[in-house]
């Protein structure tokens, strides 16, 4: 299908990529340091949201959690060829005996917590300590210290804890608690990603055609494949949670009202506040209101309310279809962006259905194929804005009339962290440093 070879996402598990001669001569989002970062974003941002799943799952002895465990450490599996294409398969089998193990330890970590067993909880947490001592100094080596050893570990560290402390706040019952740490260690990855792409870019740059990781048509890429990416993820949660009945139903309705906040916000950066009120209300009414109406129609057996959902989210992949294609000028065609959409809604409606039928193995499967298509909507859309105004993203310095986001409270004198859209930022010369709090997108006037 023609529709499906333009929105697939080129991530592949390699990491090399096709020339691009004179690559930067113009923007474009698809660079080979771009596809690099956007690889990265993909695995390292689909770690986090299925570790966590996993954890939670194995805590409540869910139907699914054999399945969740599997899909956390096939992503692991996924990540070998990516290193083997940059570092040969000797590292790549180094890699995979170093981080592979880590997601037996988060398990072990999940199971004192249960058994309320504080020595075990201790030795788990001594293992996850070893692991990103373990990892940072891999990383750096590999990077041959483009990416400072001290800092890698500092970065996982605040990884790891992102990935505890959810788990630790849904064990607590504290569930907005649980969502927002959720969506700050999501929004970590990417910075990860973007820091280690440019480590790796600046280690072998003929590699990737003296192209930018950090171009600012890359971070608009990187940017809304994040948004496009936690979308996917969110929805399916809170489908799964409102099937349920479970406790933090609430609390994930809550986490997409804030992601869709945080969308709009990013429309109303490009196309002004007309455009990020047409967004919102094409976006809530029949779309996550027509997929919260999904759920509940399944919960109470009604088929009619049922189809009428699934055709109200159907109906929507054509108006958003239309709205992107307008709002892009015509960039992106109205068809192509109705495609992409509709099949979106398809896989969302396919992963729940998965779920509900108890197809496990399949659920975790349509899941993968949902997250990774959002990737390719990233580059897709990113690529559309680019062509539409160009001479907003020439370079790597944000302009100075794009909206400054940032950690609170961090120092923001780098000019390659002040991205435009980026959802979080920092000092790429002190990596630690940029693992900080993720706060709302801010839009400045």
């Amino acid at each position: 299908m023609k529709m499906r070879k333009l929105l697939a996402p080129a991530l592949g598990l390699s990491l090399l990529f096709p020339a691009a001669a004179n690559a930067e001569m113009a923007p474009t989002v698809k660079t080979p340091a771009a596809e690099l970062r956007s690889g990265l974003d993909y695995l390292l941002s689909e770690h986090f949201v299925l570790a966590v799943d996993a954890m939670t799952k194995e805590y409540d002895g869910a139907k699914d959690a054999e399945h969740a465990q599997k899909a956390l450490e096939k992503n692991a599996e996924d990540m070998k060829p990516a290193i083997a294409s940059l570092y040969g398969d000797k590292a790549a089998e180094q890699f995979n005996s170093i981080f592979a193990p880590h997601n037996d330890y988060t398990e072990e970590y999940v199971e004192a917590v249960k058994a309320k067993d504080p020595n075990a909880k201790k030795e788990a947490m001594e293992k996850v300590e070893k692991f990103t001592e373990e990892f940072g100094s891999f990383l750096s080596t590999a990077t041959s210290g483009k990416l400072p050893a001290d800092a890698a570990k500092e970065a996982l560290k605040a990884h790891e804890m992102d990935v505890q402390k959810t788990f630790d706040d849904y064990v607590k019952g504290d569930y907005q608690a649980e969502f927002t740490s959720f969506r700050e260690g999501y929004s970590r990855m990417f910075t990860i990603s973007k820091v280690l792409s440019g480590a790796i870019v600046s280690q072998m740059p003929e590699k990737f055609k003296n192209t930018r990781a950090d171009s600012k048509a890359a971070d608009l890429r990187s940017t809304l494949s994040s948004l496009a990416a936690e979308h996917f993820a969110l929805a399916s949660m809170s489908m799964e949670r409102g099937y349920n009945g479970a406790k933090d139903f609430d609390a994930a309705k809550w986490a997409e009202n804030e992601h869709t906040a945080d969308f709009k916000a990013a429309i109303v950066s490009l196309y002004g506040k007309q455009g990020g009120d047409a967004f919102e209300k094409i976006w809530t009414t029949d779309h996550i209101n027509a997929q919260n109406d999904l759920v509940m129609a399944a919960m109470n057996k009604d088929d009619k309310g049922v189809q009428d959902a699934k055709d109200r989210m159907i109906s929507f992949s054509s108006e958003f279809g239309d709205f992107l294609s307008t709002a892009t000028g015509g960039k992106l065609p109205a068809q192509a962006a109705k495609d992409a959409v509709k099949m979106h809604e398809q896989q969302v409606i396919k992963n729940f259905e998965d779920y509900m039928t108890g197809d496990y193995a399949s659920e975790y499967a349509s899941f993968d194929e949902g997250y990774k298509f959002m990737f390719g909507v990233g580059e897709t859309l990113g690529g559309a804005i680019v062509q539409q105004m160009p001479d907003k993203f020439m370079g790597s310095a944000m302009p100075s009339d794009m909206p400054k986001t940032g950690f609170g409270g961090a120092s923001q004198t780098d000019s390659s962290a002040n991205n435009w859209l980026l959802l979080s930022g920092g000092s790429l010369a002190a990596l630690a440093a940029v693992f900080g709090i993720r706060k709302r997108l801010n839009v400045q006037k």
